[in-house]
């Protein structure tokens, strides 16, 4: 028999409740051996010399969407954020703030996908907290999620790496999971099947790193999407510019017409299943190929080369025109993710 049917503020004060609440909403779906020792911290033997870690928090509007939730949603970022830098993501740490009132119902269904999230990415949640603040301090649940993995070994992945004649490679169409949270909130009348691209990455990039030693960088596309994050990657190396072709941008029919429409641009726009990928020249086809192939990423494409400047981001138009991207200013879709 559980407890109640909402989260209480005693849900958070670390006595009786805060233990059946562990107990009964948490434990039995992401418990394993190492979380269930229930220390202050756990001890784990990562077997290598190169530790990677990264933490993140998810605060997404509304936190249930087409293809994903807030849960899912925090296993795979923080997975993705480990996997682009050449790691193998093993375990997560998640920190839980929820509002008093959350239905105990949906903190339920959260966990649930988190467990099965974690599954597929084959990652272990083996430490966590829970707090409770009250009504209108949060917006029913924002979780953190800390990710630990380990160095894949022979793998070298750095800015520094880029060089010019190197392609630029992306992973699939673009701006999907921006564009369907904004749907999802309300404020429109599109009758639409976008949904979220919210995926693990860490299978695919692993295979791509094994077969391809060329791979010189590697980055997820989510806030600012495609344009910021290669404007960002410019700027850091500040001798290069990257020279893109917008015929060989994916992007779905779909989300082109809604975002011509609202005066979108989806080049723009939050991605959580794509990534971007530097790469010699002279692999550059063959990990295209292996990508559609064998990974079965039927949308990625070489979208632009890389060449000596200062730090700009070039793309040529489809009517022939030259358009400098930079970085999203404002805040145009804001709780992402």
């Amino acid at each position: 028999m559980k407890t109640k049917d909402v989260i209480l503020l005693s849900h958070g004060d670390g006595g009786l409740l805060t233990h059946e609440l562990l107990e009964q909403y948490f434990l039995p779906y992401i418990g394993n051996e190492l979380l269930l020792q229930m220390d202050d911290a756990t001890a784990v033997d990562l077997k290598s010399e190169k530790i990677v870690i990264t933490t993140d928090s998810y605060v997404v509007d509304p936190i249930f969407f087409p293809g994903g939730d807030i849960g899912k949603l925090s296993v795979f970022g923080t997975v993705n954020d480990l996997s682009v830098s050449g790691a193998k993501p093993l375990y997560i740490a998640a920190s839980f703030i929820m509002e008093e009132g959350l239905e105990l119902e949906i903190l339920e269904k959260i966990v649930i996908s988190m467990s099965y999230a974690c599954k597929e990415a084959n990652v272990s949640i083996i430490a966590g907290d829970t707090k409770v603040v009250g009504r209108n301090q949060v917006d029913k649940i924002f979780i953190t999620t800390t990710g630990i993995g380990v160095r894949l070994n022979g793998v070298r992945l750095g800015k520094m790496y880029i060089e010019p004649d190197d392609s630029i490679i992306v992973s699939g169409p673009l701006g999907n999971h921006g564009l369907c949270i904004l749907l999802e909130r309300g404020n429109f009348n599109f009758r639409t099947k976008i949904v979220s691209d919210c995926a693990p990455l860490n299978g695919v990039i692993e295979r791509i790193l094994k077969e391809f030693k060329k791979v010189k960088y590697m980055r997820d596309l989510t806030r600012g999407g495609l344009a910021t994050c290669l404007k960002e990657i410019a700027s850091s190396i500040g001798s290069v510019d990257f020279l893109l072709e917008e015929a060989d941008i994916p992007i779905d029919e779909e989300v082109k017409g809604i975002c011509e429409t609202l005066g979108l641009d989806p080049l723009y726009l939050a991605n959580e299943g794509k990534f971007v990928l530097f790469i010699g020249r002279d692999e550059a086809q063959s990990v295209l190929n292996f990508m559609r192939d064998e990974l079965g990423l039927k949308g990625a494409s070489k979208i632009g080369v890389v060449r000596e400047g200062s730090g700009n981001v070039f793309m040529k138009t489809l009517i022939g025109g030259t358009r400098r991207l930079n970085m999203l200013s404002g805040t145009p879709l804001p709780r992402i993710c």
